[in-house]
């Protein structure tokens, strides 16, 4: 009766040195590939200039934010309706709301308008979807689709198609290899 008993506490702490082994191996993994937000530097809205109307002419966002509708209208060379007056002043009060005391941006959109980086880097889903499930075609669509993300997709549509033509190699070398069709 005594050797079962013995089997029993060898296969548990046989299953916990396995649950020990497979916790710490996923608390790793879960560290090593951890995802972390890189903060974009805020912009001071004092520093950023548009262009306003068709003179040619440029004002900073935080001189737009605080800017009565008559100097407006000068700086456009353009009379204001009643209508362009009330749209005026809300925007204005919109882009007051998204400048912080300080002169910083923080609103995500307009950072995100302002930002002027490069989109072509990491991983994009929908690309690599594209050029795996589709194949040529969906590459062939990720050029068609125009926006900031257009070299990106394009890159991993391209990675998708050939990660789908590699498993596709892959699977009729095995199934050639088991039929017995193809030998050394």
């Amino acid at each position: 009766m005594r050797g079962p008993g013995i089997l029993l506490t060898i296969i548990k702490l046989f299953t916990v040195k396995h649950l020990l082994t497979l916790t710490a191996a996923f608390l790793i993994a879960s560290s090593v590939f951890a995802f972390s937000s890189i903060s974009r530097d805020q912009r001071n809205a004092a520093n950023v200039y548009i262009p306003v109307g068709t003179t040619g002419k440029q004002i900073s966002l935080l001189d737009l934010s605080t800017i009565n509708v008559k100097n407006f209208e000068n700086l456009t060379g353009r009379h204001l309706g009643f209508l362009d007056r009330i749209g005026f002043k809300i925007a204005q009060k919109k882009l007051r709301k998204s400048i912080s005391p300080d002169g910083t941006i923080n609103s995500k959109k307009l950072n995100k308008f302002l930002y002027n980086g490069d989109h072509s880097t990491g991983f994009h889903l929908g690309g690599f979807a594209l050029g795996f499930f589709v194949g040529l075609i969906g590459v062939l669509i990720a050029y068609l689709i125009n926006d900031d993300y257009k070299r990106n997709r394009v890159k991993w549509a391209w990675i998708g198609f050939g990660v789908y033509v590699v498993l596709v190699v892959a699977l009729l070398v095995v199934l050639l290899n088991h039929t017995g069709m193809y030998t050394y």
